[in-house]
């Protein structure tokens, strides 16, 4: 082996780390977590059997296929917000709902830590937003606009034409409250047509 092997090592590590870092910023990845560990203590416990000496004392109750019903769709909910982030307001909420039936059902929601795992999870989950896109120049390629430069002969702030379009209120960043779509930034004057 020669003395450069482990400084690569190092940096595939590095990059390995980065995009994971990455991967995970992109989604709700502490609240999959979090939903995900609270399934293993629902479904543990109602199976556990505690020996002391030579008495094995069962924690099996009638509700164990039930623990694990709900402990099965916990850990498959935390795994859904890992991989698909769209459905992160159901999972959530999802988690939630089986969180407080598991109260009842599994020996009050694994000793606690399951419930409280799965009601923390499910929260952080449904209170993730992704983060805004950035925004780019219009007619500045994706590279360009990300490096900070614009391409050789190309003027910042124009179309593929040349010419710069007028602001709109929602190209100037200016969040308008009208609902009904009659203001005069959507070139409306506040007139209906009857027909």
């Amino acid at each position: 082996m020669s003395a450069e092997t482990p400084v690569a090592d190092s940096g595939q590590f590095t990059r390995r780390r980065q995009q994971f870092r990455a991967w995970r910023g992109d989604r709700p990845f502490w609240a999959g977590l979090y939903v995900l560990l609270s399934g293993f203590p629902i479904i543990y416990f109602p199976y556990y059997h505690l020996q002391l000496g030579h008495l094995t004392l069962a924690m099996a109750t009638t509700a164990g296929s039930g623990s694990l019903i709900i402990g099965v769709l916990l850990i498959v909910l935390g795994i859904s917000l890992w991989f698909q982030k769209h459905v992160r307001t159901f999972a959530g909420v999802a988690a939630i709902l089986l969180a407080l039936v598991s109260l009842p059902v599994s020996n009050f929601g694994g000793f606690i830590v399951g419930f409280l795992l799965a009601l923390v999870g499910g929260a952080m989950a449904v209170s993730w937003a992704p983060a805004p896109a950035a925004k780019q120049a219009p007619g500045v390629p994706a590279q360009a606009s990300e490096a900070g430069t614009v391409p050789a002969g190309a003027v910042p702030g124009e179309g593929a034409a040349g010419a710069v379009p007028p602001p709109r209120a929602a190209d100037a960043g200016i969040e308008s409250n009208d609902l009904s779509g009659t203001s005069p930034a959507n070139e409306a004057n506040g007139r209906h047509s009857a027909g």
